[in-house]
């Protein structure tokens, strides 16, 4: 029962969003022939371990601050269930982020070397994204509170993730690679909005101003149309402008995001909504694993 009940708290279905990025920047190294196996997996194991670290925070934090209660919809959270204490939710908290932190050193050590200008400038945004994974609902003024999530899973979720990795591969940067990265992190946010919004009433109710909530139920969903049309007009531009045809590929999630994205416009059933997380959690993942496939294709043409 406690080894199912702290996989329930590691929220399994949120950790595609955590790979799509490594994969999209990884294969975009490979394709200007920068691809390091050990970056991969190290950058991988990292991004794995600030998402669960970020999903036990969440967990911890919402139940502090009484977010988690009856009326909420989908997956019962560990603390709320009473499946798993408080407190050993926090210190899961603090384990994880020493376990990221150690992974990301070790990602590094491998691929920055001796440039201690890089070393500088990731060691800084690795503590970011750390506080970043643990006060999005923990501590005394949580930004998940405030309405910035949805800028902080952009930016870790598509700049970082995917031009970082890029970076940590070939140690240079491409102006191409700020296309897919942008793509990457507007389909994150699509999903953190999704979420947002199947949760608006009961997260109004806690005090919690999510950008749904401050925007109003009509407002968000327009929102979410702008963020899944922003994210496929910036792949295809990617596609058109930089590469061949076998990028293309990225269009096998297209219509389903637009269908998925038309239905969070019309429904009001949060139970629609849970599905539709977990959908376009999935086509989110898709998208970028396709591209990635197109790249690599595009490498070996027929």
């Amino acid at each position: 029962m406690a080894i199912s009940a702290w996989i329930e708290a590691m929220r399994l279905r949120t950790l595609p969003l955590a790979t799509a990025s490594i994969i999209l920047g990884s294969a975009l190294a490979a394709y200007h022939h920068g691809f390091k196996t050990s970056v991969f997996i190290l950058s991988m194991i990292t991004a794995l371990l600030l998402q669960i670290l970020s999903n036990f925070a969440n967990d911890y934090g919402d139940a502090v601050h009484g977010t988690d209660n009856e009326s909420r919809v989908g997956p019962a959270r560990a603390i709320q269930s009473g499946a798993l204490s408080a407190a050993s939710v926090k210190k899961a908290v603090m384990v994880c982020a020493v376990l990221a932190v150690i992974s990301g050193l070790a990602l590094l050590t491998v691929s920055l070397g001796d440039n201690w200008r890089a070393w500088a400038c990731f060691i800084g945004l690795g503590i970011a994204a750390v506080i970043a994974a643990i006060t999005y609902t923990m501590g005394k003024m949580p930004y998940g509170y405030r309405g910035f999530g949805d800028v902080s899973v952009f930016l870790f979720f598509g700049l970082l993730g995917v031009a970082g990795s890029y970076y940590l591969h070939t140690g240079a940067l491409e102006r191409s690679v700020w296309l897919p990265a942008i793509a990457s992190g507007l389909l994150s946010a699509a999903v953190l909005n999704i979420n947002n919004i199947r949760d608006l009433e009961p997260d109004k109710a806690a005090g919690k101003h999510t950008l749904a909530v401050r925007l109003g139920a009509h407002l968000a969903r327009i929102y979410h149309q702008l963020l899944v049309v922003g994210a496929l007009v910036a792949f295809i531009i990617f596609v058109s402008e930089v590469h061949g045809y076998a990028g293309y590929l990225v269009l096998l999630a297209a219509i389903p995001l637009v269908k998925s994205g038309w239905t969070v416009y019309r429904s009001q059933d949060p139970q629609i909504l849970d599905g539709l997380l977990k959908t376009t959690a999935k086509l989110s993942l898709l998208a970028n694993v396709t591209l990635s496939a197109g790249l690599l294709m595009s490498m070996y043409p027929l």
